[in-house]
C-alpha cells in the first residue's frame, strides 16, 4: 500500500495541510506459498504520517503501534519493537570503507542475521565485506543493545564523521522521545532490522513477540524519497503496516482473541403487526449500544419468532406486545431458562447494558 499511498497523495500535495495523517485497512494479497503467520490473504492496519522529517513522527508511528497492541491485552511482557535507523547503518557501512553502491548487498545480509545458519551467515559476509568489517566485529555490532555499546563497537573499526556522529544522534533522539511518550520498556535497538523494501532511509522498526517464536506483527520506516520518485514533489514520509495474520495468532495463544459470537445476540420479537416501528426503534438503539439483534423481518406469532431467535443461539428476547406498549414495558424473557420480567421502554432505549449486561 505505501507506493499506492505516495501516488494518491503525490496527486494532492499541495491541497492538502502538513503533516498529513493517514490510516486504512485494505485487504491484501501476495503470490507466495502459505506459512504459518504468512497468508495469501489477509487484512493490514496501514499509518502513515508525510510531511515531515522530524523523527517525532517515527516515535509517534511507533507509539501508535505500541498502544493499539496495549489496547488488544499486550503487555511489554508479550512483545517487543525492534529499532534499526538505515541512515545509521549506512554511515557506519561507510565510514568503514564499504562503498555506497555495495550497501544493498550489505542490507540484505544483515537482514539474514538470526534467520540462516551462523557459519553460511560469516561466508556470505566474508565474500565482500570482512576487509572492512570483521565478522567477528559485525557480530558484536548486532548484539550490541544499546547505542553507548554500539558507538563503543564501531569506534573500533572506523572513523568517527560528521554523518555518522548525525546518525548516531538522530537515532538517540528517537529513542529520548519514545522514553518520553512512557514506551521504552516496549523498545529496543536491534540492526538486524533493516527491512527488506529498497526505499526506507532512516528509522526502520519491526514489533516482534518476546519470544521471537512468530514472524513480525508490525513492519515500517521512514521512506523520504519515495514521493519525490512518484510524485511532483519530495515529501518525507514514515509508517507502518500490522497484519491481522500473526496478531490474530498472538491474542489466540494467549486468549485474547474475542470471538464475536461469544456473546449471544439479542432477539426482539413484536406481537402485532402494528408494533413494527417499535420494533424497529428497539433493534437500532441495542445495536447503537454495541449489542448484537436479530429479529424476523416479517411479522409471526410470537412463538414461531422465538424458535427462530433459539435457533440464531440468541440469550434474552426481547417482547413488544400491545399490552406491554399501553404500560410503557417491554417483557424481557432469558432463552435458557429463567424467570421473565418487564423493563420500562424508555429506560431500555436509554441504557440497555444496564438491564442486558455489557455487549
Amino acid at each position: 500500500m505505501t507506493p499506492t499511498l505516495a501516488r494518491m497523495v503525490a496527486a494532492k500535495i499541495n491541497a492538502l495541510a502538513k503533516p498529513i495523517k493517514w490510516f486504512c485497512m485494505p485487504r491484501l494479497f501476495r503470490g507466495e506459498n502459505v506459512q504459518r503467520g504468512r497468508l495469501r490473504e489477509f487484512f493490514q492496519w496501514n499509518v502513515d504520517v508525510i510531511g515531515t522529517a522530524d523523527v517525532i513522527a517515527d516515535a509517534e508511528c511507533i507509539l501508535v503501534g505500541v498502544e493499539a497492541l496495549r489496547e488488544l491485552g499486550l503487555s511489554d511482557k508479550d512483545f517487543a519493537v525492534h529499532i534499526s535507523n538505515r541512515r545509521l547503518i549506512a554511515a557506519i557501512l561507510t565510514a568503514a570503507g564499504i562503498a555506497h553502491e555495495a550497501h544493498a548487498g550489505a542490507y540484505a545480509i544483515l537482514d539474514k542475521a538470526g534467520k540462516i545458519d551462523e557459519t553460511e551467515l560469516a561466508r556470505r559476509w566474508g565474500e565482500h565485506y570482512e576487509s572492512q568489517i570483521a565478522f567477528t566485529a559485525l557480530m558484536e555490532l548486532l548484539r550490541c543493545g544499546g547505542l553507548a555499546s554500539l558507538k563503543t563497537s564501531v569506534s573500533r573499526f572506523a572513523t568517527a564523521n560528521a554523518e555518522l556522529e548525525a546518525a548516531f544522534e538522530e537515532t538517540q533522539r528517537l529513542f529520548d522521545i519514545l522514553g518520553e511518550f512512557g514506551i521504552s520498556d516496549f523498545c529496543k535497538l536491534n540492526l538486524r532490522v533493516v527491512r527488506g523494501l529498497a526505499y526506507y532511509t532512516g528509522p526502520v522498526f519491526e514489533f516482534f513477540d518476546r519470544g521471537e517464536s512468530e514472524r513480525a506483527i508490525c513492519g515500517g520506516g521512514r521512506y523520504d524519497d519515495l514521493l519525490g520518485k512518484l510524485g511532483k514533489s519530495k515529501e518525507p514520509a514514515v509508517g507502518f503496516g500490522m497484519g491481522d495474520v500473526v496478531l490474530a495468532l498472538m491474542l489466540k495463544d494467549r486468549n485474547l482473541l474475542t470471538d464475536p459470537l461469544a456473546v449471544p445476540p439479542v432477539f426482539v420479537a413484536d406481537a402485532s403487526e402494528g408494533l413494527r416501528g417499535k420494533l424497529h426503534e428497539l433493534v437500532a438503539a441495542l445495536r447503537r449500544a454495541g449489542f448484537a439483534a436479530e429479529f424476523s423481518y416479517h411479522q409471526q406469532a410470537v412463538g414461531k419468532q422465538l424458535k427462530a431467535a433459539d435457533k440464531k443461539r440468541c440469550r434474552i428476547a426481547l417482547i413488544l406486545g400491545d399490552e406491554t406498549r399501553d404500560r410503557g414495558v417491554v417483557q424481557l424473557k432469558p432463552m435458557q431458562g429463567g424467570d421473565s420480567r418487564e423493563i420500562a421502554w424508555d429506560a431500555l432505549l436509554r441504557n440497555p447494558g444496564e438491564f442486558l449486561g455489557q455487549p
